[in-house]
Parts: C-alpha cells; sequence; structure tokens
C-alpha cells in the first residue's frame, strides 16, 4: 500500500482510498485507471473542461448534467464514471485530479510499479532509454518502473529526475543558476 504520506492529505485521499477498494472488490481495477486515466486526457486537452472541473460557479446537478454528456461522449463508463458523478454531486469536483493521482499511487503500489519522470533536452536514443529504466529500476528498489520521457530544451543539457517522490535535478540550468546565484553572495 502508498504511504499515507504520498497520498495527498485529508479529502482526495480518502475518496481515491475508497474508490481503490471498490475498484479491488469488483475486480476492475485496470478498467477504472483506464476510464480515470481517459478522464485526465480530456482535462488536460481542454481549457474548457479544466475551468468547468474548477470552478464553484456551477451547481452540483449542473456538473453531473454536463459530465454525463462528456463521460457518455467519451465512453468512460462503470466504477469510475459513476465516481466522477459522485464526486461532482459531493461538489468536490475540483480535487479530481488528487484523486485521480492518489487512486494511480495506491494502484501502482499494489502492482509494485515505480513512476518516473524524466526531463532531457533533446531526444534519447533506444539505448540510453533501457539503461535509463535499468539504473531507475536498480534504485527502486527492483520493482517495474514507468518512464515518462519529456524533451525540454530550456534545460540546456543533463537530466530531471522525479522517481516515485524523490528528485534529483542535475540539469545544467539549475547548475547554472546555482553558480550565479553564489557569485552574487560572494559580490
Amino acid at each position: 500500500m502508498a504511504d499515507q504520506e504520498t497520498l495527498a492529505p485529508g479529502m482526495a485521499g480518502r475518496y481515491a482510498q475508497a474508490l481503490f477498494a471498490l475498484s479491488q472488490e469488483t475486480g476492475t481495477t485496470e478498467q477504472t485507471a483506464a476510464n480515470l486515466a481517459a478522464f485526465m486526457g480530456l482535462i488536460d486537452e481542454s481549457a474548457d473542461l479544466r475551468r468547468f472541473v474548477k470552478s464553484p460557479v456551477f451547481s452540483a446537478e449542473e456538473q453531473v448534467k454536463a459530465l454525463n454528456a462528456i463521460l457518455a461522449e467519451a465512453e468512460i463508463g462503470g466504477i469510475a464514471a459513476n465516481f466522477i458523478k459522485l464526486v461532482a454531486a459531493k461538489r468536490r469536483l475540483f480535487a479530481i485530479a488528487d484523486m485521480i493521482r492518489d487512486f494511480n499511487l495506491l494502484n501502482d503500489a499494489k502492482k509494485g510499479v515505480t513512476r518516473a519522470q524524466v526531463t532531457v533536452a533533446e531526444t534519447l536514443k533506444p539505448e540510453h532509454v533501457e539503461a535509463l529504466r535499468t539504473a531507475l529500476t536498480d534504485i527502486s528498489g527492483g520493482g517495474s518502473v514507468d518512464l515518462a520521457i519529456k524533451v525540454d530544451p530550456a534545460i540546456i543539457g543533463g537530466l530531471v529526475i522525479k522517481l516515485g517522490s524523490r528528485m534529483v535535478d542535475s540539469s545544467l540550468k539549475t547548475k547554472l543558476n546555482s553558480i550565479r546565484t553564489r557569485m552574487k553572495e560572494a559580490g
């Protein structure tokens, strides 16, 4: 089970734990995870949906009605759809991203998977991706590592790695900023 420290404190963590327990009891954990990921994808793609989810202006009834249409159009059903509508009915839709993140943490912990986010300055060759995956697997204690790589030329060089709750920033941009700060302090 994921540490309580890694879950959002309070309400979001409780909702996620309840959803995870229900999905395990019904044997639908993977389907629920896929549907939640699809819903988060919709939120990430649409600024309007992001505003709708975060806005306190809409009533619970308006949110549920709109979500019925959105979920049906996206073919998101089952426990995940019911959960999202329940969250809206309880006026907690603003916290749905935290709830989904916590559900994924619980699911990953159950499966022995650690998520890693790596930012690089330029696209990595396949052999470097595999070497990175192997190194992160060793660091994480031998469990499976789900690796997401983002290219951001602004870091100039090096890597920024977030593995679970740990972060290592060895980017050239951060090192240069650190040197600049030390030079200002010395001057």
